[in-house]
């Protein structure tokens, strides 16, 4: 006999809520906003920028493998997913392609101190973050 009264009394009450507002879903819609530009765009961007150069590896090339192996480029084909790298003189490995990270740059090492005659920085690193010399 209650539940009769309770769901009598609920079928005629009006929503708590009222109607759907949208201010409700902008939290979510924002949130959204947020991971595709600071996540998803930026992903994007990397991506491309890799097929670009998995596209165009050529022969001679110095690539970096995922796993850290630095090798020059001996044979390509186009087409096909395995590219030969030579990593020691009269050692040819293949690889996938798309397992290649990037190519490789040789920098040549930051110059040394030019200034032979100057006398050591003394202090440390406090001494250095605090002005001290």
């Amino acid at each position: 006999m209650f539940v009769k009264d309770a769901l009598a009394q609920a079928a005629g009450a009006p929503a708590a809520g009222g109607a759907f507002d949208i201010v409700s879903l902008l939290p979510l819609v924002l949130i959204f906003v947020v991971f595709y530009f600071l996540l998803i765009r930026p992903q994007q961007k990397k991506m491309r920028e890799h097929r670009e150069v998995i596209a165009s590896l050529k022969r001679g090339d110095k690539v970096i493998t995922g796993g850290g192996i630095v090798g020059t480029i001996v044979r390509t084909e186009e087409g096909k997913p395995m590219v030969t790298v030579e990593i020691a003189p009269n050692v040819r490995i293949d690889v996938v392609r798309s397992t290649i990270s990037d190519k490789y740059v040789d920098t040549p090492p930051p110059p040394a101190n030019q200034d032979k005659g100057a006398p050591a920085a003394s202090g440390g690193m406090f001494g250095k973050l605090l002005g001290k010399k």
